[in-house]
């Protein structure tokens, strides 16, 4: 099985890493920017490409690792590749490739870090395909890398990404908001470390709601009056603090 990666970023790295883990040929990589291209080549024992017209045209997977916003741009100029075209995202239709014979979604759910190595046997690759045939193909692949492997349509893994931005994105920002908080302080984000784990921890036995602690969740006026009051000088802060402890009470209820 031969591969080849559109892409040089997180995605694209972990990815890379997986299949050459798992012994599959990683052929060719290609970047916008050929030094970040010949990186990664370097690392999965790849040859770097500048040019999309020397694609590996024996290659059985293309699978394109890139921003959102550049999937389709990317797929008008690969319309000769013959092989199995893929995307990696989560919010991109499964028709961005309508044209192409073979193609699909290949989406692994989780945050990638370059720096953070990821155990990718744990990681949910949430699969698509335009026909049977290549969702086959698709999951041969994709058991290769991970034990998670499940089929979601594009309208479910919207979905998905969505819940996902929640869980993460908006949860590392609020860490981010947390740090400078205590920054601004003198204090050590080392202290809340325990906490955030403890929180990760529960809700990997039971549902989050279950699990919910806090002043909003005891409707505690006073305390969140207090913590307003804390945040004067930082008005948007405000603002979310005052939404998510809404968010929270009308949760409980």
């Amino acid at each position: 099985m031969k591969v080849i990666l559109i892409g040089s970023g997180n995605v694209a790295t972990h990815i890379g890493l997986a299949l050459k883990d798992a012994g599959v040929l990683v052929t060719q990589v290609w970047s916008k920017q050929y030094d970040h291209a010949q990186a990664l080549a370097t690392l999965v024992s790849a040859d770097a490409i500048e040019n999309l017209n020397k694609l590996d045209q024996t290659a059985d997977f293309c699978i394109i690792a890139i921003k959102d916003d550049a999937i389709l741009s990317m797929a008008k100029e690969l319309t000769t590749f013959k092989g199995i075209i893929v995307h990696t995202s989560g919010a991109v239709d499964l028709t961005v490739f309508e044209g192409f014979e073979k193609y699909g979604v290949f989406y692994p759910l989780q945050t990638f870090s370059i720096a953070k190595e990821i155990d990718f046997s744990t990681v949910p690759i949430c699969i698509e395909a335009n026909t049977g045939v290549v969702l086959t193909c698709i999951e041969e692949l994709a058991k290769k890398l991970s034990r998670y492997v499940v089929e979601i349509g594009s309208d479910k893994r919207k979905i998905l990404h969505l819940a996902a931005v929640f869980a993460c994105n908006f949860t590392n920002h609020l860490y981010a908001i947390s740090a400078d908080l205590l920054s601004s302080h003198g204090l050590d984000f080392n202290l809340i470390r325990p906490l955030i784990l403890e929180t990760a921890e529960k809700v990997q036995l039971t549902s989050p709601k279950n699990v919910q602690t806090g002043p909003a969740v005891r409707n505690d006026e006073r305390t969140m009056k207090k913590h307003e009051e804390l945040l004067l000088e930082q008005p948007q802060l405000i603002n979310i603090y005052q939404i998510l402890s809404e968010s929270i009470k009308k949760t409980k209820k």
